[in-house]
């Protein structure tokens, strides 16, 4: 992913008000971060701990998504799958994003949702750039480009849908 500024970043969100997009936390180490090992940029929002943040590239242009997720509530020994990148976590690691709808269809309330890991650190965790808490990653058969490729067209799915 090439490095995106704050600017870049709050012109790109499509289910949201330019105003929110405008009030939005962007991280402040966005020249810190690993871009070149990075499918998308993903945030949780410091000062409100139900909302994340997603932007990635798609068609040549950035697309963002404002999301909000329910700190998950399982026990010890439960463990969920993100459906992007299919990492399993323990615990609250993996909660369900629910994005409303871009136009029309989120202004009446519509949302899509998707379990994705809660830290959206799906392109670390295939690139072995990122420990998981405990456990590991399953062994798959397909290279890393493969799972990235499936990692983002799962990704460009769930986009698919906000915009629809």
């Amino acid at each position: 992913m090439q490095p995106l500024t704050e600017q870049d970043i709050r012109a790109s969100f499509i289910n949201c008000s330019k105003g929110e997009a405008k009030r939005l936390a962007v991280p402040r180490d966005l020249g810190e971060r690993p871009w070149d090992d990075l499918d998308f940029l993903g945030w949780r929002d410091p000062g409100a701990p139900d909302r994340s943040y997603l932007v990635t590239e798609r068609g040549g242009r950035l697309v963002g998504v404002a999301m909000r997720f329910q700190a998950a509530r399982r026990g010890f020994l439960h463990r969920s799958m993100c459906s992007l990148c299919l990492t399993t976590h323990p615990r609250g690691g993996v909660s369900l994003m629910t994005a409303r709808k871009a136009g029309q269809a989120g202004r009446e309330g519509n949302t899509v949702g998707a379990y994705m890991c809660t830290d959206l650190a799906c392109s670390l965790y295939l690139r072995g750039k990122k420990a998981l808490e405990t456990g590991a990653r399953f062994e798959e058969s397909l290279t890393l480009e493969e799972q990235i490729e499936r990692t983002t067209n799962h990704l460009a799915a769930f986009l698919d849908k906000v915009s629809a």
